[in-house]
């Protein structure tokens, strides 16, 4: 009788274990499998964009024969009418928007009509630049928005509370261009402490930590510029979570056995306070992409936003096409790996799904 149990029991553990290697690759591909069906998902809304953001385009006066023309000094009729049926633009809306998304459909973005070159080439050569200025800038605004947030849910109703509290409200309450124009007064005309604009000095022969040391001043004041807003928004979150977090029963269970008020506050209050922080940063990258344009432009700094900027003045619709379709794209990505990013901070988010 024992061999027989023996091995019923034997056959019921490697069973067992087969059940746990598989929950662990169900486990392993549940995030793979999430980021498919969002991107999949996804299509419809990136092609509604692109059609939405052509037709709108349509809309505005001009066009990029125009734009050249104008800048010729001098243009005749059929000149002009030469210009249109090289870009095209001499074909009825639907017809441009039925080639535009068959050239997508082919992940090609076209050519500019403006720098006569490929539209992704020109579009690469500028999006190191932004997506730098971004991640520092979102980068700052996060780490500031949460110190900023957890001093003043430590000190709620002091003196440090509501002194960071006027600091964040003056912050919210004013434009980033002159938040821009300000810095450089101070810390580049009056100081000289940093560049006014750019993205680096035009000649160096500085190398390794000193030329990225040196890089990195010119990007102190555009990211500040840029950050600043996003400082106000994240700290005020991140203190009302807090406050209210705080107020929960297991908050009081931990402080009952005994964890140090430190532990409580960065393993259970901050942790949780993160989730509609991180869920605002996503939905933000659209506005940061936005302001951009702005700091680009006040500082001189060579990305997407000066990009879009130019292709606006030369009515170069393509090049602003493909810059609002990466945007779109951006923008879908970076909501994607916040959703992976509050499955890490609650697990209770990938339960539900």
């Amino acid at each position: 009788m024992s061999a027989p149990r023996e091995a019923s029991t034997a056959a019921h553990t490697a069973s067992g274990d087969e059940r746990a290697a598989l929950g662990r690759r169900r486990s392993q591909l549940r995030p793979v499998r999430f980021v498919v069906r969002r991107t999949v998902a996804a299509v419809p809304t990136v092609i509604g964009i692109v059609i939405l953001n052509f037709l709108l385009l349509q809309l505005a006066p001009g066009d990029a024969a125009t734009a050249i023309a104008a800048e010729s000094g001098a243009a005749t009729q059929e000149m002009m009418d030469s210009l249109r049926t090289q870009f095209g633009l001499d074909l009825p809306v639907l017809r441009q928007l039925a080639h535009y998304l068959r050239d997508l459909a082919h992940f090609s973005l076209g050519v500019s009509p403006r720098f006569n070159v490929p539209v992704v080439q020109l579009i690469l050569d500028r999006l190191p630049g932004t997506l730098l200025l971004m991640g520092v800038a979102l980068a700052l605004a996060l780490a500031l928005g949460l110190l900023a947030g957890t001093t003043m849910a430590s000190f709620a109703g002091r003196l440090p509370d509501r002194l960071l509290s006027i600091a964040v409200l003056v912050f919210y309450s004013i434009p980033a261009f002159w938040i821009g124009l300000m810095l450089i007064v101070v810390f580049s005309v009056k100081l000289g402490w940093l560049p006014s604009g750019g993205s680096g000095p035009v000649w160096s022969d500085k190398t390794g930590l000193a030329a990225l040391l040196e890089g990195a001043r010119y990007m102190v004041l555009p990211a500040t510029s840029l950050a600043l807003l996003y400082v106000a928004i994240y700290s005020r979150i991140t203190r009302a979570s807090m406050l209210e977090i705080r107020s929960q029963d297991f908050v009081r269970t931990a402080r009952a056995k005994g964890l140090r008020s430190r532990e409580i506050t960065a393993r259970h209050v901050l942790r949780n306070a993160l989730i509609p922080v991180t869920t605002l940063a996503g939905l933000h990258i659209g506005g940061i992409l936005g302001g951009a344009v702005v700091i680009e432009t006040v500082f001189n700094w060579p990305g997407l936003g000066r990009l879009a900027l130019e292709s606006i003045m030369a009515r170069d619709f393509k090049v602003l096409m493909g810059i609002l379709f990466l945007s779109s794209l951006l923008v879908i990505a970076v909501n994607i790996a916040i959703d992976l990013v509050h499955s890490v901070l609650d697990p209770r988010v990938e339960a539900s799904r």
